[in-house]
């Protein structure tokens, strides 16, 4: 059995280093990709507004948002999780690693909030406890053909998801692989979480994967690994 991919959106940076850019020159959000094994349909990244992206999903692969079993997210940051309200009947899953770290990371600032008697972040913090706390963390395989693939260090845990295949290994990176252009260039994009981590990731990807899909640009092929 084959595992199938579609890109349904293509991300974009708010500025991209490798253009010259400086500031906000357009609105941030992260590559959407659907996976397909068998009976099960992993929408990774669901990163636009719902009112787009159910559209879009319809446009690029005939899905309806009943169609989708499970969301991945290949990090808990809210700007990959815009479209999830659309999604409420399939199973979300993030990296155990990221689901721990981002939960440590809010409970901290609600105790800071706290301490300040600041309730509208309270309010808003317990909120994004909520959202995580609902996660699953993701098993080591999600289907046939598609493994989990850690990559920390643009966030505590993030993560993305590998297809092996004997003629090319393909990887859904998320911003491990920001663009084609972090890729060619071994950058990295920023914030980053723990730079140290996040270039070996970077470096295992470039290693292992024959086709990237970058967290912010379309399916692309390795340059060190090019066919």
């Amino acid at each position: 059995m084959g595992v199938r991919l579609r890109v349904i959106s293509i991300g974009a940076m708010n500025a991209h280093p490798s253009w010259g850019e400086k500031g906000e020159v357009r609105p941030a959000h992260a590559t959407t990709t659907l996976l397909e094994s068998g009976k099960v349909r992993i929408l990774v990244d669901p990163s636009l507004p719902a009112q787009v992206l159910v559209p879009r999903l319809s446009e690029r692969s005939g899905k309806k948002p009943e169609d989708i079993t499970h969301i991945f997210l290949t990090g808990l940051h809210p700007m990959r999780r815009r479209g999830l309200a659309a999604f409420p009947n399939a199973t979300v899953l993030a990296s155990a690693g990221e689901i721990e770290g981002v939960l440590a990371q809010l409970r901290e600032r609600m105790q800071q909030a706290e301490q300040h008697r600041d309730e509208e972040v309270q309010h808003m913090l317990r909120q994004e406890l909520a959202m995580i706390q609902a996660c699953e963390e993701a098993p080591d395989k999600l289907a046939e053909g598609i493994d989990l693939f850690p990559l920390p260090g643009i966030s505590p845990g993030s993560a993305g998801l590998l297809v092996p295949a004997p003629g090319a290994t393909l990887l859904v990176a998320g911003d491990a692989v920001a663009t084609v252009e972090h890729l060619e260039e071994g950058k990295l994009i920023a914030p980053c979480f723990d730079m140290e981590q996040a270039r070996e990731s970077l470096a295992e990807a470039i290693e292992i994967a024959d086709l990237i899909v970058p967290g912010r640009d379309n399916l692309c092929a390795n340059p060190v690994r090019r066919f």
